[in-house]
């Protein structure tokens, strides 16, 4: 490797390679995605339900349903963004005062689980602003590709779960099938992007929405994901397949 692709490389444990066309370096990528969130955040519900074809909460509810969250728990939903998947945590658990919200970007906390009655914590999943041992359920949706180091993000899911606790972190997967892969190239990464610029009130929502598609694309395969759950000493660590291209990645403490 020539020394002037090093910059190009990802860090060892990030979920993918620095994506040039959005920025240059990997300690970069943080700034870059909070901004991006920041600027098109009232756009994003609205971008959303075209994106998922109406199915969005359904399915978040079903899936944290496999994972194993039942009334009662504690509950910490990490890259909360306008709470798609804290709303379906909460109307589970049934207690608001157990369920926490965080985000690194406090115009998507603004937007939309200000109406929710939960708690709202800005911050990172790369340092979880908690004590040990705090939660009995950790989800995470669709933002494991954000963080820039995998292993670090779920040895703190760890620390602040309580013995038993459980991760459920949900993902888009690109199949394995070539055919069923270019159509979803097309859906999201050319359709999406397309159809949000009908829609969106900010230029840079179809830009956001392009970059969902390169991250997805990009990212480490599902087997690279379970290894940095058993790196973090999480136990039982498995993925569950929904429609061909929606990885749940769950485990214990």
């Amino acid at each position: 490797m020539k020394d002037s692709d090093r910059t190009l490389d990802a860090p060892a444990h990030a979920p993918h390679p620095v994506l040039p066309q959005y920025y240059g370096r990997p300690e970069e990528r943080r700034d870059f995605v909070r901004q991006i969130f920041d600027r098109t955040a009232d756009d994003y519900d609205r971008v959303e339900r075209v994106a998922a074809l109406g199915s969005g909460s359904r399915y978040r509810r079903l899936a944290l349903l496999r994972a194993g969250l039942k009334p009662g728990m504690r509950v910490l939903d990490v890259a909360a963004g306008t709470g798609l998947v804290t709303r379906e945590a909460l109307s589970i658990v049934g207690d608001s005062c157990d369920v926490t919200g965080l985000d690194p970007s406090g115009a998507m906390l603004r937007n939309g689980l200000q109406a929710l009655p939960v708690v709202l914590v800005q911050g990172t999943a790369e340092r979880l602003p908690f004590a040990d041992s705090q939660f009995d359920f950790i989800s995470m949706g669709f933002a494991l590709r954000h963080v820039a180091d995998l292993p670090a993000v779920f040895r703190e899911f760890r620390r602040v779960l309580r013995p038993g606790g459980i991760v459920c972190a949900l993902e888009i997967t690109p199949p394995e099938n070539a055919l069923s892969r270019r159509l979803l190239k097309l859906y999201l990464g050319s359709i999406v992007p397309f159809a949000s610029r009908l829609v969106a009130r900010h230029a840079e929502t179809p830009r956001l929405f392009r970059y969902f598609w390169d991250t997805i694309e990009a990212c480490v395969p599902p087997a690279q994901v379970i290894e940095a759950m058993q790196s973090a000493h999480l136990d039982r660590a498995r993925r569950h397949v929904e429609a061909r291209v929606f990885s749940e990645y769950t485990a214990r403490r």
